[in-house]
């Protein structure tokens, strides 16, 4: 039976089927069963991934696979990204133990979490950290770097596991929840179509790197859905304004003929 409250665990880019069963059998053990892919390096479904997930087939039956980050959490209130390193992005940084808190607390008043994990070879993209609420970072020694793909999960769901085995009621959460990734993301692509119209974007190439870090800045808010209503409202108003604006000045510097003969201050043609 699919627990609707347990994180989500989503998969960018993973390469081995063998670390997907992997994967899948260590979210078995702690009651973990919602498994989404990004993109998976050879295709899905993959049978070596059965036999690596010893019997957790329920979880591999139920993946979902999707063709971005931003499509994978798009239905998510609260996702956290697991990676090493931050990467340049300013956002709050957890201990597998203190994510899972924070999730369980999420998930308890009603919101819809996940746990975002990169590829084998590379991890994440600063970009799709950029579409979470935060980053969890597994305190391993420093001497030696090296987790596979389902140790880490391992760690973050037995984080979870030992919250729900005598977990207290639901808390009662105040104030209206974070607005789903869908309704965040499309706010986000109506500012950058204003923010290229209005030239905000200067010099052209820093465009990606300036975005970034609006989505991050914008995302520590933890906009509800009425507050992503409003912002877009702003935008909309801002975008209208200006339009105005331009009216405004096309008039003043528009010929204005009275009598055949152009008012002063008013540049007509000449013959």
């Amino acid at each position: 039976m699919v627990d609707a409250n347990a994180p989500v665990v989503i998969l960018d880019k993973p390469q081995l089927a063998d670390n997907i069963g992997a994967v899948a059998r260590v979210m078995a053990n702690f009651g973990l069963d919602r498994l989404r892919l990004v993109s998976p390096r050879d295709g899905w479904p993959q049978d070596r991934a059965w036999a690596a997930a010893s019997g957790a087939d329920w979880v591999l039956d139920g993946i979902a696979v999707f063709d971005s980050v931003a499509d994978a959490v798009a239905d998510l209130n609260t996702v956290f990204a697991t990676t090493a390193r931050p990467r340049e992005t300013r956002q709050p940084v957890r201990t597998p133990r203190e994510g899972a808190r924070v999730l369980f607390d999420d998930a308890g008043s009603g919101l819809s979490v996940g746990l975002l994990f990169g590829g084998e070879r590379a991890g994440l993209e600063t970009t799709d950290i950029a579409l979470c609420q935060g980053i969890v970072t597994i305190p391993i020694d420093p001497r030696h770097h090296s987790l596979n793909l389902a140790q880490a999960v391992a760690i973050n769901a037995y984080e979870w596991r030992t919250l729900i085995l005598d977990a207290p009621p639901p808390s009662f959460r105040e104030g209206d929840p974070p607005a789903m990734g869908a309704l965040i993301e499309g706010m986000m692509g109506h500012l950058e179509i204003e923010l290229e119209e209005g030239g905000f974007f200067y010099p052209p190439e820093k465009k990606p790197s300036m975005m970034q870090n609006l989505r991050v800045m914008l995302g520590r808010a933890a906009f509800s859905e009425q507050e992503v209503a409003t912002f877009r409202g702003v935008i909309h108003a801002l975008s209208k304004g200006r339009g105005r604006r331009l009216e405004k000045l096309a008039a003043q510097n528009r010929p204005s003929f009275r009598g055949g003969v152009a008012e002063p201050g008013t540049q007509a043609g000449e013959d």
